[in-house]
C-alpha cells in the first residue's frame, strides 16, 4: 500500500491533472511510495473516500480548484471524520490566497501556497521520517517560492497508456507571466521561466512516440519567447501526422513573420488558438491594466483566419469594471467580424488572490460568495442584465460555439429577417442573438439539456415566425448543419420544407480525424 496517494477531481475524465504528475515526479526517493488517484466532478465524494481509504495511506495530496473545492471539502470532511489520524495536504491555487476564509484549509493538516512541486516532497520526507510523530511539527502553512525548471524534474513519463491513448496531454514551455490583468492569477506569477529546451523536445518527442494525439500547452504566453516557440511549432511540424491537435494560449497583437510562416504551413485544423481578448473598451483595459494593440490584434486575427488553418477560439469577459452592455455588445461584434471559430462569453470572476477587487467600491462589484465566484452585478450592470448576459453566454456556448449552426446562426442577426426588432438587430451579431436567447428562455426556462433536434425545431420557428425568415431558406441551412455533424436521418420537421433532392442519402464524409466539435467548424 502507498504512504502517498495524490488525488484530485479533474472537471472531466478526458483531463489528465498535470499538477499530480509534476508532483509525483519530484519526490525523489519517496516516489515509489506513492501514487496516483484521479476523479471528476461526476464522483461522489463519498465515494471517492471510500476509495482512497481503502489505499491506507498515511499522506493524501489533494489538489484544489475553482471548479472543484466544493466537492473536495466534503471530501476532506469525511476523510477526517473516518480516519483523523490521516494527514491531508493541500494545494493549488484556490487555496494559495485567502486561507483563513476557506472551509477546506480549517480542516486540512498542510496547505503549500504556490508552485508545490518541490515544497510537497520535502514536507512528506519530514512527516515520514521514524520518529516523526514526536518531532516538532511542520507550520500548517507552507509558501513555495517559483522553483527553477533546472530543479524540476518533467512529469511526462507518468502519462500512462490510458492517458496518451484517451485524454488530453498537457505539456509547458514556461511558466508565469509578463502581464498585470487584475482579473487573472497568472499575473502573479513572476518571473517568467523557460522549460530547458532540448530537455523539453526530448520528452515531447517521446509522448509522440508513444501516440500522443492531442498536447494543450498551459504557457499562459506561448509565444512571448518569439525562438522558442518557434523552434517547438517547428518540431511539432517535421513530426505531424493526420489527426494531431496542438492548443496554445497566444498573446493575440504579437505574431512576427518568424511564427506566421511555421504556423501557415500546418495542415489545416491541427493548430488551435486561443486568443484572450477580454475587452475591446480601451478605458477598461487600462483600469484593469491589459495592456493590447488592438490595430496589430486585428491583423493577426485577418492572417490566422485567411491565410492559415488554424481554429481560433477567442475570450471575451463581460461584467469587468467600468463596461456596460453598450460596449460589451460593440466588442462582441466587433470580435465576430474578425471571424473565430469559437468565442469564449466569460462572466467576470473573482479569483482569489486576484488584485480586481480594488474596484469593488468604485465600481459596485457584487460577486457570487460561492465558487465560481461570478460577478452578480455592477454599477453600470445590474442583476437583472447580467443574468441576461449570462444566459446569452451559455445560448452561445450551443449555438455560436458548438460547430453546429455554422450555416444557422448568422440568420438570427441577418438582414433577410422582416420580423418584430429585425430593424436593430440587423448587422449586430449581439443583439440578434440576445433577442433569441431571450426568446429561448421564456420558451424553456432552461440553459442547458436541451436536445439537438428540439434547438434546431426552435431555431425553426423563432426564425420563420419571429424573425420572418424564408422557411426553405432556414430549412435548408438547418439540413447543411445538420449533415456537418455527419449526421443523414433527417429530422422529420424538415421533410416538408426541403426539396426532392436533399434526401437522406449521399456521400457520408469520412470520419474526421480531429475532435467533433472542431470538425464541425471545418467540414
Amino acid at each position: 500500500m502507498p504512504d502517498i496517494v495524490l488525488a484530485t477531481l479533474n472537471a472531466k475524465y478526458v483531463h489528465a491533472s498535470f499538477g499530480l504528475r509534476y508532483l509525483l515526479a519530484n519526490l525523489g526517493p519517496l516516489q515509489s511510495r506513492a501514487c496516483l488517484a484521479e476523479f471528476d466532478l461526476q464522483q461522489r465524494p463519498i465515494d471517492i473516500a471510500e476509495s482512497l481509504l481503502a489505499r491506507q495511506p498515511r499522506i493524501i495530496g489533494l489538489g484544489v480548484y475553482i471548479w472543484n473545492v466544493a466537492p473536495t471539502t466534503e471530501l476532506v470532511a469525511i476523510l477526517k471524520r473516518l480516519r483523523p489520524e490521516l494527514v491531508i495536504v493541500l494545494g493549488g491555487p484556490e487555496v494559495s490566497f485567502e486561507l483563513d476564509q476557506q472551509p477546506v484549509t480549517g480542516r486540512a493538516d498542510y496547505v503549500v501556497t504556490g508552485e508545490a512541486d518541490l515544497k510537497f516532497a520535502e514536507l512528506c520526507r519530514v512527516l515520514l521520517e521514524p520518529g516523526a510523530k514526536t518531532s516538532p511539527p511542520m507550520p500548517k502553512v507552507l509558501s513555495a517560492e517559483p522553483p527553477e525548471f533546472k530543479d524540476l524534474a518533467l512529469p511526462y513519463d507518468f502519462y500512462t497508456h490510458e492517458d496518451v491513448t484517451h485524454r488530453i496531454l498537457y505539456v509547458e514551455a514556461s511558466r508565469g507571466c509578463p502581464f498585470h490583468c487584475e482579473f487573472c492569477l497568472s499575473s502573479l506569477e513572476v518571473p517568467v521561466r523557460q522549460a530547458p529546451l532540448p530537455a523539453f523536445l526530448h520528452h515531447l518527442e517521446r509522448l509522440l512516440d508513444r501516440g500522443a494525439r492531442h498536447l494543450k500547452f498551459v504557457d499562459r504566453t506561448f509565444n512571448l519567447n518569439i525562438e522558442s516557440s518557434r523552434r517547438i511549432l517547428e518540431f511539432l511540424l517535421e513530426r505531424h501526422r493526420p489527426g494531431d491537435l496542438f492548443h496554445f494560449e497566444m498573446i493575440p497583437d504579437r505574431l512576427p513573420v518568424a511564427l506566421r510562416e511555421v504556423i501557415a504551413r500546418f495542415p489545416p485544423g491541427s493548430l488551435q488558438f486561443e486568443i484572450g481578448i477580454q475587452t475591446f473598451n480601451e478605458s477598461v483595459s487600462q483600469l484593469i491594466h491589459r495592456r493590447q494593440d488592438y490595430a496589430r490584434l486585428e491583423e493577426n486575427f485577418h492572417f490566422l483566419r485567411h491565410e492559415t488553418g488554424v481554429h481560433l477560439h477567442a475570450d471575451l469577459i463581460a461584467g469587468l469594471p467600468g463596461e456596460t452592455v453598450e460596449s460589451f455588445a460593440a466588442g462582441f461584434d466587433r470580435l465576430v467580424a474578425l471571424g473565430p471559430h469559437e468565442i469564449q462569453v466569460g462572466i467576470l470572476k473573482r479569483l482569489r488572490g486576484t488584485p480586481i477587487v480594488r474596484h469593488d467600491a468604485e465600481w459596485g462589484m457584487v460577486y457570487s460568495p460561492e465558487p465560481p465566484y461570478e460577478v452578480l452585478q455592477t454599477r453600470l450592470i445590474d442583476f437583472e442584465s447580467m443574468q441576461r448576459l449570462r444566459r446569452f453566454a451559455r445560448y452561445w456556448d450551443l449555438v455560436g460555439n458548438s460547430g453546429n449552426f455554422v450555416e444557422t446562426a448568422p440568420l438570427l442577426w441577418s438582414s433577410r429577417g422582416t420580423g418584430s426588432g429585425a430593424t436593430r438587430e440587423a448587422g449586430s451579431p449581439f443583439h440578434g442573438f440576445s433577442r433569441w436567447s431571450e426568446w429561448l428562455f421564456a420558451r424553456v426556462g432552461r440553459t442547458d439539456r436541451i436536445a439537438l433536434i428540439r434547438l434546431m425545431e426552435l431555431l425553426y420557428e423563432y426564425l420563420v415566425s419571429e424573425r420572418g425568415a424564408d422557411s426553405k431558406l432556414v430549412a435548408q441551412a438547418l439540413w447543411g448543419d445538420y449533415r456537418r455533424g455527419g449526421r443523414f436521418d433527417k429530422p422529420s420537421f424538415l421533410r416538408e420544407h426541403l426539396a426532392a433532392g436533399a434526401s437522406n442519402r449521399g456521400d457520408r464524409p469520412a470520419k474526421p480525424l480531429r475532435p467533433k466539435r472542431q470538425a464541425r467548424h471545418w467540414a
